[in-house]
Protein backbone atom coordinates (compact mmCIF):
# COMPACT_ATOMS: atom_id res chain seq x y z
CA UNK A 1 0.00 0.00 0.00
CA UNK A 2 1.27 3.65 -0.85
CA UNK A 3 2.95 5.08 2.32
CA UNK A 4 2.05 8.72 3.04
CA UNK A 5 4.84 9.23 5.41
CA UNK A 6 8.22 8.80 5.44
CA UNK A 7 9.42 7.84 9.51
CA UNK A 8 12.55 9.51 10.42
CA UNK A 9 15.39 8.17 11.62
CA UNK A 10 14.45 4.34 11.34
CA UNK A 11 17.60 2.74 10.72
CA UNK A 12 18.42 4.67 14.49
CA UNK A 13 14.92 3.39 16.17
CA UNK A 14 15.51 -0.54 14.33
CA UNK A 15 19.22 -0.77 15.71
CA UNK A 16 18.13 0.99 19.42
CA UNK A 17 14.78 -1.69 19.89
CA UNK A 18 15.79 -5.45 19.71
CA UNK A 19 12.78 -7.33 21.40
CA UNK A 20 12.88 -10.80 21.45
CA UNK A 21 10.97 -13.68 23.79
CA UNK A 22 7.45 -12.09 23.68
CA UNK A 23 8.78 -8.58 24.61
CA UNK A 24 6.39 -6.03 24.16
CA UNK A 25 7.45 -2.32 22.40
CA UNK A 26 5.05 0.25 22.83
CA UNK A 27 4.46 2.49 20.21
CA UNK A 28 3.52 5.82 21.59
CA UNK A 29 2.88 7.63 18.38
CA UNK A 30 1.97 5.27 15.75
CA UNK A 31 0.94 7.54 13.08
CA UNK A 32 1.24 5.60 9.73
CA UNK A 33 3.07 2.63 11.43
CA UNK A 34 6.42 3.03 9.65
CA UNK A 35 8.64 2.61 13.11
CA UNK A 36 6.30 -0.58 13.95
CA UNK A 37 6.18 -2.00 10.74
CA UNK A 38 9.99 -2.22 10.73
CA UNK A 39 10.46 -3.07 14.11
CA UNK A 40 8.15 -5.70 14.02
CA UNK A 41 9.98 -6.81 10.62
CA UNK A 42 13.08 -7.20 12.81
CA UNK A 43 12.02 -8.66 15.70
CA UNK A 44 10.28 -12.04 14.85
CA UNK A 45 8.71 -12.19 18.37
CA UNK A 46 7.86 -8.98 19.49
CA UNK A 47 4.27 -7.95 20.82
CA UNK A 48 3.18 -3.90 19.74
CA UNK A 49 0.82 -1.84 21.33
CA UNK A 50 0.58 1.09 19.07
CA UNK A 51 -1.04 4.20 19.95
CA UNK A 52 -2.52 7.44 18.43
CA UNK A 53 -5.31 10.23 19.05
CA UNK A 54 -5.91 10.81 14.68
CA UNK A 55 -8.44 8.65 13.51
CA UNK A 56 -7.38 9.06 9.86
CA UNK A 57 -3.42 7.08 11.30
CA UNK A 58 -5.56 4.68 13.15
CA UNK A 59 -7.33 3.56 9.87
CA UNK A 60 -4.38 3.82 8.13
CA UNK A 61 -1.74 1.54 10.28
CA UNK A 62 -4.49 -1.08 11.28
CA UNK A 63 -4.31 -2.00 7.36
CA UNK A 64 -0.61 -1.82 7.11
CA UNK A 65 -0.04 -3.89 10.23
CA UNK A 66 -2.77 -6.66 9.06
CA UNK A 67 0.18 -8.82 8.43
CA UNK A 68 1.32 -8.83 12.07
CA UNK A 69 -2.56 -8.39 13.87
CA UNK A 70 -1.58 -11.52 16.08
CA UNK A 71 1.27 -8.95 17.82
CA UNK A 72 -0.58 -5.95 17.80
CA UNK A 73 -2.65 -4.20 19.89
CA UNK A 74 -3.90 -0.44 18.64
CA UNK A 75 -5.48 2.04 20.68
CA UNK A 76 -7.18 5.30 19.76
CA UNK A 77 -6.30 8.12 22.16
CA UNK A 78 -3.34 10.25 23.73
CA UNK A 79 -0.69 8.66 24.21
CA UNK A 80 -0.20 10.38 27.62
CA UNK A 81 -3.06 7.87 29.17
CA UNK A 82 -1.43 5.05 27.37
CA UNK A 83 0.65 3.27 29.90
CA UNK A 84 -2.43 3.02 32.18
CA UNK A 85 -4.34 1.46 29.94
CA UNK A 86 -2.02 -1.93 29.69
CA UNK A 87 0.23 -4.40 31.14
CA UNK A 88 3.63 -2.71 31.80
CA UNK A 89 5.30 -5.96 33.23
CA UNK A 90 6.64 -7.19 29.85
CA UNK A 91 7.61 -4.03 28.29
CA UNK A 92 10.72 -3.90 26.99
CA UNK A 93 10.42 -0.43 24.77
CA UNK A 94 8.64 2.43 24.89
CA UNK A 95 9.44 5.24 21.54
CA UNK A 96 7.13 8.18 21.12
CA UNK A 97 7.72 9.85 18.09
CA UNK A 98 6.77 13.80 18.87
CA UNK A 99 5.95 15.16 15.63
CA UNK A 100 3.47 15.90 13.33
CA UNK A 101 3.20 13.45 10.22
CA UNK A 102 3.49 14.25 6.69
CA UNK A 103 -0.46 13.31 5.88
CA UNK A 104 -1.37 16.22 8.66
CA UNK A 105 1.24 18.41 7.25
CA UNK A 106 0.02 17.97 3.48
CA UNK A 107 -3.58 17.51 4.00
CA UNK A 108 -5.40 20.87 3.14
CA UNK A 109 -8.09 20.35 5.45
CA UNK A 110 -6.20 19.38 8.84
CA UNK A 111 -4.82 23.07 8.74
CA UNK A 112 -1.55 22.51 9.56
CA UNK A 113 0.66 23.87 6.52
CA UNK A 114 0.93 27.54 6.26
CA UNK A 115 -1.36 27.52 2.77
CA UNK A 116 -4.21 25.63 4.02
CA UNK A 117 -7.79 26.88 3.17
CA UNK A 118 -8.93 26.26 7.04
CA UNK A 119 -7.88 26.90 10.77
CA UNK A 120 -7.85 23.62 12.69
CA UNK A 121 -4.38 22.21 13.36
CA UNK A 122 -6.17 19.36 15.42
CA UNK A 123 -4.58 16.23 15.27
CA UNK A 124 -7.35 14.72 16.92
CA UNK A 125 -10.90 15.87 15.27
CA UNK A 126 -12.89 14.78 18.63
CA UNK A 127 -11.37 18.03 20.18
CA UNK A 128 -13.39 20.94 20.57
CA UNK A 129 -10.12 23.31 20.66
CA UNK A 130 -8.92 24.54 16.96
CA UNK A 131 -7.19 26.91 15.69
CA UNK A 132 -9.68 28.96 14.90
CA UNK A 133 -10.85 29.35 18.64
CA UNK A 134 -7.60 30.04 19.67
CA UNK A 135 -6.55 32.56 16.64
CA UNK A 136 -10.19 34.43 16.87
CA UNK A 137 -11.27 34.54 20.50
CA UNK A 138 -8.08 34.47 22.72
CA UNK A 139 -7.29 37.54 24.50
CA UNK A 140 -4.48 39.77 23.42
CA UNK A 141 -2.84 38.64 26.36
CA UNK A 142 -3.31 34.85 26.33
CA UNK A 143 -2.09 34.50 22.32
CA UNK A 144 1.00 36.31 23.41
CA UNK A 145 2.21 34.02 25.77
CA UNK A 146 1.64 31.45 23.82
CA UNK A 147 3.65 33.07 20.95
CA UNK A 148 6.52 33.29 23.64
CA UNK A 149 6.64 30.06 25.01
CA UNK A 150 5.41 28.15 22.69
CA UNK A 151 7.16 29.96 19.48
CA UNK A 152 9.99 31.61 20.93
CA UNK A 153 8.96 34.12 18.71
CA UNK A 154 11.11 38.09 19.87
CA UNK A 155 8.02 39.75 18.26
CA UNK A 156 5.19 37.70 20.48
CA UNK A 157 3.53 41.28 21.25
CA UNK A 158 3.23 42.96 18.16
CA UNK A 159 2.39 39.60 16.42
CA UNK A 160 -0.44 39.45 18.85
CA UNK A 161 -1.40 42.81 18.55
CA UNK A 162 -1.57 42.50 14.22
CA UNK A 163 -3.69 39.42 14.88
CA UNK A 164 -6.58 41.22 17.62
CA UNK A 165 -6.20 43.45 14.97
CA UNK A 166 -6.80 41.99 12.16
CA UNK A 167 -9.95 39.75 13.53
CA UNK A 168 -11.93 42.77 14.65
CA UNK A 169 -12.60 43.75 10.92
CA UNK A 170 -13.33 40.08 10.04
CA UNK A 171 -12.55 36.86 11.52
CA UNK A 172 -9.59 34.88 10.13
CA UNK A 173 -10.93 31.70 8.40
CA UNK A 174 -7.86 29.98 7.05
CA UNK A 175 -3.91 29.05 7.79
CA UNK A 176 -2.82 30.97 4.41
CA UNK A 177 -4.83 33.92 5.65
CA UNK A 178 -2.82 33.58 8.82
CA UNK A 179 0.29 33.24 7.36
CA UNK A 180 0.20 35.91 5.04
CA UNK A 181 -0.69 38.44 7.89
CA UNK A 182 2.04 37.38 10.23
CA UNK A 183 4.66 37.22 7.38
CA UNK A 184 6.60 34.56 6.09
CA UNK A 185 10.09 35.05 5.72
CA UNK A 186 12.76 34.59 8.29
CA UNK A 187 14.00 37.34 10.54
CA UNK A 188 16.34 37.41 13.72
CA UNK A 189 18.52 35.45 12.18
CA UNK A 190 16.32 32.44 12.31
CA UNK A 191 16.34 29.95 9.55
CA UNK A 192 12.49 29.27 10.28
CA UNK A 193 9.64 31.99 9.09
CA UNK A 194 8.30 33.91 11.14
CA UNK A 195 4.45 32.23 10.30
CA UNK A 196 6.21 28.68 10.33
CA UNK A 197 6.71 29.70 14.29
CA UNK A 198 3.28 30.93 15.02
CA UNK A 199 1.71 27.75 13.60
CA UNK A 200 4.49 25.61 16.06
CA UNK A 201 2.99 27.59 18.89
CA UNK A 202 -0.82 27.68 17.83
CA UNK A 203 -0.50 23.73 17.23
CA UNK A 204 0.78 23.09 20.28
CA UNK A 205 -1.55 25.07 22.53
CA UNK A 206 -4.42 23.51 19.89
CA UNK A 207 -3.17 19.98 20.85
CA UNK A 208 -1.75 20.29 24.95
CA UNK A 209 1.90 19.02 23.16
CA UNK A 210 3.55 19.85 26.21
CA UNK A 211 1.43 18.54 28.49
CA UNK A 212 0.96 15.43 26.88
CA UNK A 213 4.88 15.24 27.13
CA UNK A 214 4.85 15.82 30.13
CA UNK A 215 2.61 13.22 31.55
CA UNK A 216 4.08 10.67 29.27
CA UNK A 217 7.38 11.63 31.00
CA UNK A 218 6.10 11.20 33.66
CA UNK A 219 4.10 7.72 33.71
CA UNK A 220 7.19 6.51 32.50
CA UNK A 221 9.20 6.97 35.45
CA UNK A 222 6.19 6.12 37.47
CA UNK A 223 5.01 3.04 36.11
CA UNK A 224 7.67 0.33 37.66
CA UNK A 225 9.79 -0.62 34.31
CA UNK A 226 12.36 -3.08 34.50
CA UNK A 227 14.79 -3.65 31.83
CA UNK A 228 12.92 -0.90 29.43
CA UNK A 229 14.90 1.23 26.70
CA UNK A 230 12.87 4.85 26.70
CA UNK A 231 13.65 6.27 22.84
CA UNK A 232 12.21 9.57 22.30
CA UNK A 233 12.05 11.31 18.54
CA UNK A 234 11.55 15.35 18.91
CA UNK A 235 11.10 18.26 16.55
CA UNK A 236 11.77 21.52 18.32
CA UNK A 237 13.86 22.82 21.24
CA UNK A 238 10.71 22.92 23.73
CA UNK A 239 10.33 19.32 23.90
CA UNK A 240 13.95 18.48 23.57
CA UNK A 241 14.83 20.22 26.74
CA UNK A 242 12.05 18.65 28.46
CA UNK A 243 12.88 15.33 27.18
CA UNK A 244 17.07 16.15 28.39
CA UNK A 245 15.59 17.17 31.83
CA UNK A 246 13.18 14.43 32.17
CA UNK A 247 16.22 11.60 31.66
CA UNK A 248 19.07 13.68 33.63
CA UNK A 249 16.41 13.29 36.39
CA UNK A 250 15.76 9.81 35.92
CA UNK A 251 19.88 9.18 36.18
CA UNK A 252 20.10 10.72 39.63
CA UNK A 253 20.47 8.21 42.30
CA UNK A 254 20.25 10.78 45.14
CA UNK A 255 17.28 13.14 45.00
CA UNK A 256 17.97 15.52 48.57
CA UNK A 257 17.67 18.63 47.79
CA UNK A 258 20.77 20.86 47.18
CA UNK A 259 21.37 22.09 50.50
CA UNK A 260 20.86 18.84 52.38
CA UNK A 261 23.97 18.68 54.33
CA UNK A 262 24.38 14.60 54.05
CA UNK A 263 21.97 12.69 51.93
CA UNK A 264 19.09 10.79 53.65
CA UNK A 265 17.30 9.20 50.43
CA UNK A 266 18.81 6.36 50.54
CA UNK A 267 20.76 7.48 46.97
CA UNK A 268 18.94 4.21 45.67
CA UNK A 269 16.79 6.41 43.19
CA UNK A 270 18.30 6.41 39.54
CA UNK A 271 15.99 4.39 37.24
CA UNK A 272 18.59 3.80 35.19
CA UNK A 273 21.38 5.48 32.46
CA UNK A 274 21.00 7.57 29.60
CA UNK A 275 22.23 5.71 26.68
CA UNK A 276 22.66 8.92 24.31
CA UNK A 277 24.96 11.87 25.63
CA UNK A 278 23.90 13.66 22.91
CA UNK A 279 21.05 13.31 20.53
CA UNK A 280 21.30 10.71 17.49
CA UNK A 281 20.14 13.00 14.25
CA UNK A 282 19.60 12.28 11.01
CA UNK A 283 22.45 11.04 8.45
CA UNK A 284 23.14 13.42 5.40
CA UNK A 285 21.70 10.15 3.23
CA UNK A 286 18.19 10.41 5.08
CA UNK A 287 18.47 13.89 4.41
CA UNK A 288 18.44 13.73 0.67
CA UNK A 289 15.09 11.78 0.68
CA UNK A 290 13.47 13.50 3.49
CA UNK A 291 14.31 17.09 4.83
CA UNK A 292 11.96 17.05 7.08
CA UNK A 293 14.32 14.73 9.46
CA UNK A 294 16.65 17.37 9.44
CA UNK A 295 15.36 18.81 12.90
CA UNK A 296 14.84 15.32 14.14
CA UNK A 297 16.58 14.24 17.43
CA UNK A 298 16.44 10.79 18.98
CA UNK A 299 17.23 10.53 22.54
CA UNK A 300 17.64 7.03 24.65
CA UNK A 301 17.26 5.62 28.31
CA UNK A 302 17.94 2.19 29.52
CA UNK A 303 15.72 1.87 32.69
CA UNK A 304 17.06 -1.13 34.25
CA UNK A 305 14.69 -1.71 37.42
Amino acid sequence: MDTPHIPVLLDAVIDAFSIGDGGVMVDCTLGFGGHSQALLEANPNMQLVGCDRDAEAIAFSKKRLEPFKDRVQIVHGPFSNLLKQIDTLKVRGILADIGLSSLQIDKPSRGFSLDSPVLDMRMDNRSSLSAYEVVNFYSKEALGEILREYGELHEWQSIAQKIVKAREISPLKSAKELARLVGTRSRHGRKVSTATLVFQAIRIEVNDELGELSSLLRQIEEAGLKNCRVGIITFHSLEDRMVKRAFKAWQESCICPPFALRCECGNNHALGKINTKKPITASEAELKINSRASSAKLRLFDIIG
